[in-house]
């Protein structure tokens, strides 16, 4: 009767380790970004070997899959269901924007690096993409019902991470004025 509960505990500290090497890894993701984040620096600022670390994530692809999704499941995208039914395009845009705006600035840090390092590494491409061209596909379907193209690709410019970054935190505006201002562009297009 007793090996249920050795085998109960043992899986508890698997998986407190897992979590604490995940963690770990999206701090220095956030920090360095993932394509600087060696095995080797995760393990270590995790306080594990790197034989219990390749146990866990055999591979940079199943840590950055892991690590992902913990950041997503800790603050989920925006969904455009929210603003999308919306019947005025103008207070779509500005609810839809405002939403996404607040989303970059709680994760700044980590999306900056993501999207840097993505530019250079495959596999940080591949797993971006895998987690945020669907909701940005979403936004753009929502967001840009009813636009002609000059409109349009304003709506994917106001999109873009580094436009946000651009506005707030190198023009020092503040997110609504941001917003403001993108809406406004996009409907004095048109």
């Amino acid at each position: 009767m007793a090996r249920p509960y050795t085998l109960k505990r043992r899986a508890e500290s698997q998986a407190e380790t897992r979590q604490r090497i995940v963690d770990a890894a999206v701090a220095l993701h956030t920090e360095i970004g993932p394509a600087a984040t060696s095995f080797t620096r995760l393990a270590a600022r995790a306080g594990v070997q790197r034989n219990t670390l390749y146990a866990h994530f055999p591979d940079e692809r199943s840590l950055l899959l892991a690590c992902s999704a913990q950041s997503l499941e800790n603050d989920p995208l925006p969904s455009a269901a929210d603003w999308r039914y919306l019947p005025d395009r103008h207070a779509r845009l500005q609810a839809g924007l405002a939403a996404i705006y607040g989303w970059y600035g709680r994760n700044a840090a980590l999306v900056g690096c993501v999207l840097r390092d993505a530019e250079t590494h495959p596999l940080v491409a591949e797993i971006a993409a895998l987690r945020w061209a669907p909701a940005m596909a979403a936004y753009e379907d929502a967001l840009g019902d009813g636009l002609r193209p000059v409109p349009r690709a304003l709506l994917k410019l106001a999109l873009a991470f580094a436009t946000w970054r651009s506005l707030t935190l190198d023009g020092g505006l503040a997110p609504e004025v941001a917003v403001a201002a993108m809406v406004a562009a996009i409907d004095g297009a048109g």
